[in-house]
């Protein structure tokens, strides 16, 4: 557990993505511009950070320079979040110690034909990623029990079915229904189409 006076040790790790980013986006410039912000103490590019060889490159650094702060500017969090979220907890890092910039979709895409405007919006990006990553705090994941009860609410004929089948499979079923019967519409009939024959 991390404690409020601990240093922070902040590395940045800069992807190029192939040219996605760095068609648009002066990744070296970022870097060093990276370097210069409080509590950073490596800033890197990478080709691919996603990567095997950009992985093992993120865990080497968290390991040479003891850093207890991560954030990687790249593409979406959504693709890429839970990687390098393990990365790093492989790493020995608590796996909440790391940060994204989206610098893909948020800026490289947006200003595909402007560099330099790019490049700029990508270090302030960078900028605010650090500046969370410096505030993260390590968290832990709880787990919760889970019981094998279900409550189907409404005795119609889905959720008769719905209990049935849920309790082949071994569940305990809560069956709810407001009316004083089960059946729903259905028990409401007389006659059923195709056949006509008695609904209940």
């Amino acid at each position: 557990m991390a404690n409020k006076n601990e240093e922070k040790r902040v590395g940045v790790f800069v992807c190029e993505c192939g040219l996605n980013i760095a068609g648009s986006v002066d990744c070296e410039e970022v870097r060093k511009y990276a370097e210069t912000l409080d509590d950073v103490v490596v800033a890197v590019v990478n080709k691919y950070t996603c990567a095997d060889p950009g992985q093992n490159e993120i865990k080497k650094y968290i390991k040479e320079h003891d850093l207890n702060r991560v954030v990687v500017a790249s593409c979406t969090p959504l693709m890429h979040e839970p990687t390098f979220r393990t990365c790093v907890a492989e790493a020995g890092l608590n796996p909440y110690l790391f940060e994204m910039a989206n610098i893909r979709e948020h800026c490289s895409w947006v200003h595909l034909h402007d560099r330099k405007a790019a490049t700029d919006k990508a270090k302030d990006i960078v900028k605010v990623a650090v500046a969370k990553a410096r505030l993260l705090k390590p968290q832990i994941e709880a787990e919760v029990p889970v019981t094998n009860k279900v409550l189907v609410i409404g005795g119609g004929v889905a959720g008769i079915q719905a209990a049935l089948d849920l309790a082949d499979t071994g569940y305990q079923v809560y069956l709810v229904e407001k009316q004083p019967s089960i059946g729903g519409v259905m028990a409401q009939l007389d006659k059923t189409y195709p056949t006509m024959d008695c609904s209940i």
